[in-house]
């Protein structure tokens, strides 16, 4: 999973959730695919908070201090 991209690993993700909330596996099925989402969120996850702690290296002010702003959606 190492080179797996963001994009890739979250819609493996949804679908293991569709496939999981669709009812049809089995337990041990279910299961598997259970552990497989773990992963895909664990790594999904992880590249949240790299990208968060790069945003907050670029927006380091000169003094070394960074203001944290919450992330407003243009309407």
């Amino acid at each position: 999973m190492a080179t797996e991209k963001f994009e890739t690993s979250l819609k493996k993700l949804e679908e293991v959730v569709r496939r999981l909330e669709g009812g049809a596996l089995s337990l041990d099925d279910s299961l598997k695919a259970f552990e497989e989402g773990v992963k895909y969120a664990a790594f999904c996850s992880k590249k949240l908070d790299e990208a968060e702690r790069r945003v907050e290296v670029l927006l380091k002010r000169k003094d070394g201090s960074f203001e944290r702003k919450p992330f407003e959606e243009e309407e």
